[in-house]
C-alpha cells in the first residue's frame, strides 16, 4: 500500500541522503517527493469509504521521526540537563466498539503510525468492563485488544491499558456511552443500594459503591473478587506482551476510573462548574459505615447521615452552613465524618490496588492510580468541592499526602489530572488554583517516596498549554513527571498546527522539559510520501482516516 500525506505545515529538516538509513523496525520504505501543497490524505486505487475530513495526518515511519527528532535522549541522561519524560496519547473512548471489535481499525494504525513518527512513547486506552464481561460473569472477551496490542506492537509503540470498571457516559469529554455489564445492571436494578446515592436519593450507576466492596453482591462473589477476576484474565491472556509492549496498568477505582466518589456528575445537567457537588454516602451500606463509626467514638447521633447542611450539587461554599468559612467542616462533627469519609475512599483504593499488586506482581508492568484535579475552590478555607469527592483537603490538612502515601506502599504511581491549567485562565469567582495544587501534589507524592506522572484534564491544542506541562515536568526541584498522557487522540489533533505544536512538544519532553522550536527548513510544503512493502495477502486499499 502507497500512501500520499500532504501537510499544510512541514517540519522537515535538511537529509543528508548518504548517512539516512531505513529503520529496521519500519514496515516498509520511506522517499520523498516534492508536490502541490494539498489539504486531503489519499491512498492509490483507495474506496471512497472512511475517507479523512481534509486532514493533515502528517505521516512517517520510523526514519521521519529520526529526521524530525534526531535521536530521543535517553532517560536520565546526564547531557540532556534532566530525564526525559516520555509522552503518551490517550486512545479515543470507543476504540473497542459495543459490538467488540476495532472502530475504523485501518484510520487508527495509521493514526499510531503518525504517533510513533512524532516520537510519541505510546498509547493509553480504556479496557471497558462493561464491553469485556459484558456476556456474563466470567465470560470474558479480550479479542479486539489483543487486536490493539498487535497493532501497537507492530507500530513500534507501548501501551498503558486502564481497567476501567466505571461507565462511560455523564462526564467531561465523554463522547459516548459504555455501560456497566448487563448482569451488573441486573444485580444493581435487584439491589439499587450497590450504587452510590446523594442526600436526596439520586442513584449513580457509573461505579459500584465502595461500601459493598467485600459482600457478595455480584451474583455471589464481591465486588474486590470481580476485580480480581477480570485483572487475572486479562493478565493470562496478555501475559507474553506484559512488561514488554503493555508497559503500565491504570487500575481504575471510580467514576472516571479516578480514586473518587461521583460528587459532580453532569449527567442530565445534575451538576455544572463550579458546584461544590454532594457527597455520595446514602446508600444502605455507606450509611451502616457511618453508624457503626459513630457508635465507635460514643457518638451515636452522628451517624444518622450526612451533614444536612452540606448544600446541593450547584451551590458555592458560602451558600452552606457546612462549607462555609467558619462552617460545619472545621468542628468536631465535621472533622469525624470528613476522616470517615476520606478513609473509606481510602481504604477501598488500597484494596483494589492491592488485588492488582499481587495479580500483576512480576510480569514487569508498574501500575499506577489515577486522582482526580478538583481545582475549583481551591482557594477557600473549606475546598469544598475536594471534600465532597472524597480528598480531605482544607487549609488546615493535607488530603494528598495519605493517598501518596497507600500508593507508594503498593508501589502505584500517581496520576495527576490538570496539568496543563493555570490559574489566570479560570474564572475569577470559582476560587481557581490548580498551579497551587499540582503544587500540592508533587510535593506529597515526593514526600511519600511515589511516582508522579500526569494528564491535561481537558482537550488543549495551544503552545499555553504545553508550557505549561513542560514547566510542570521538569524535575530540577525533585518532582518531576515520569510520564506524561495527552488528552487525547482524534482528527483536530492531526490538523496542520496542532500537530505541529503536539510536536515540538513530545520533542521538548523528550529533552527534559526544555522548550524546542521546530526547524521550517522544508518551506517547499512538500507532501510525505510512503510506501509500505505489501505482504503476500494484500487486502483491499482503502483511504486512512483519524478516528473520532
Amino acid at each position: 500500500m502507497a500512501l500520499t500525506l500532504r501537510s499544510s505545515t512541514s517540519f522537515m529538516a535538511p537529509v543528508d541522503s548518504k548517512t539516512h538509513r531505513a529503520s529496521e523496525e519500519s514496515p516498509g520504505k520511506l522517499a520523498f517527493a516534492v508536490r502541490k501543497p494539498a489539504g486531503r490524505l489519499r491512498t492509490s486505487k483507495a474506496s471512497r469509504r472512511d475517507v479523512i475530513e481534509r486532514g493533515t495526518l502528517l505521516q512517517h515511519a520510523e526514519q521521519a521521526a529520526e529526521l524530525l527528532h534526531g535521536p530521543p535522549a535517553a532517560r536520565g541522561d546526564p547531557g540532556a540537563g534532566t530525564a526525559r519524560v516520555p509522552v503518551y496519547v490517550m486512545l479515543p473512548l470507543d476504540t473497542v466498539s459495543l459490538a467488540g471489535g476495532l472502530t475504523r481499525a485501518r484510520a487508527l494504525n495509521a493514526s499510531l503510525m503518525a504517533l510513533r513518527s512524532a516520537g510519541v512513547e505510546g498509547v493509553m486506552v480504556d479496557v471497558w468492563w462493561g464491553l469485556a464481561e459484558k456476556d456474563g460473569p466470567l465470560r470474558y472477551n479480550w479479542e479486539a485488544y489483543a487486536e490493539l496490542v498487535q497493532m501497537v506492537e507492530r507500530n513500534g509503540l507501548k501501551l498503558q491499558m486502564v481497567m476501567s470498571f466505571h461507565q462511560c457516559g455523564g462526564n467531561v469529554g465523554d463522547n459516548c456511552s459504555i455501560p456497566l455489564p448487563p448482569w451488573v445492571q441486573e444485580a444493581m436494578s435487584r439491589n439499587p443500594d450497590i450504587v452510590y446515592a446523594d442526600r436526596s436519593g439520586r442513584r449513580n450507576p457509573e461505579y459500584i459503591s465502595l461500601g459493598c466492596d467485600m459482600l457478595p453482591v455480584l451474583r455471589g462473589r464481591t465486588p474486590i473478587q470481580v476485580y480480581s477476576d477480570f485483572m487475572r484474565s486479562f493478565r493470562d491472556r496478555f501475559r507474553d506482551y506484559l512488561g514488554r509492549v503493555i508497559v503500565e496498568i491504570q487500575v481504575g477505582m471510580g467514576p472516571c476510573g479516578e480514586l473518587r466518589y461521583p460528587s459532580y456528575p453532569e449527567n442530565n445537567g445534575t451538576w455544572r462548574f463550579p458546584g461544590i457537588g454532594e457527597f455520595q454516602c446514602y446508600d444502605k451500606y455507606m450509611k451502616a459505615s457511618l453508624q457503626a463509626a459513630a457508635v465507635s467514638v460514643g457518638r451515636e447521633e452522628w451517624g444518622k447521615g450526612g451533614p444536612h447542611d452540606a448544600g446541593h450539587y450547584n451551590q458555592f461554599p458560602d451558600d452552606t452552613g457546612f462549607f462555609r468559612r467558619e462552617g460545619t467542616w472545621n468542628t468536631d462533627y465535621g472533622r469525624f465524618f470528613l476522616e470517615w469519609y476520606s478513609s473509606k475512599l481510602l481504604e477501598h483504593g488500597d484494596r483494589v490496588l492491592a488485588a492488582a499488586q499481587a495479580i500483576f506482581h512480576g510480569t514487569g508492568a508498574k501500575l499506577s492510580g489515577k486522582v482526580a484535579g478538583i481545582h475549583w475552590h481551591y482557594r477557600t478555607r473549606s475546598h469544598a468541592a475536594e471534600l465532597t469527592a472524597g480528598y480531605y483537603n482544607t487549609r488546615h490538612r493535607d488530603g494528598y499526602l495519605p493517598v501518596a502515601k497507600m500508593m507508594a506502599m503498593r508501589g502505584v504511581i500517581l496520576n495527576f489530572t490538570c496539568m496543563e491549567m493555570k490559574d489566570e485562565q479560570q474564572p475569577g469567582h470559582a476560587g481557581c488554583s490548580p498551579e497551587l495544587l499540582v503544587r500540592q501534589v508533587k510535593q506529597a507524592t515526593a514526600a511519600a517516596g511515589a511516582e508522579l506522572a500526569g494528564e491535561n484534564a481537558l482537550e488543549r491544542y495551544d503552545k499555553s498549554a504545553y508550557s505549561q506541562v513542560l514547566a510542570t515536568s521538569r524535575g530540577g526541584d525533585g518532582m518531576g513527571l515520569t510520564a506524561f498522557t495527552y488528552l487525547r487522540m482524534n482528527k483536530k489533533l492531526f490538523e496542520g498546527e496542532n500537530w505541529r505544536q503536539l510536536v515540538a512538544f513530545v520533542k521538548s519532553m523528550s529533552e527534559g522539559g526544555r522548550r524546542v522550536v521546530l526547524p521550517k527548513s522544508d518551506t517547499a510544503r512538500s507532501d510525505l510520501y510512503v510506501g509500505f512493502i505489501a505482504g503476500a495477502n494484500r487486502k483491499p486499499k482503502v483511504d486512512a482516516a483519524v478516528p473520532r
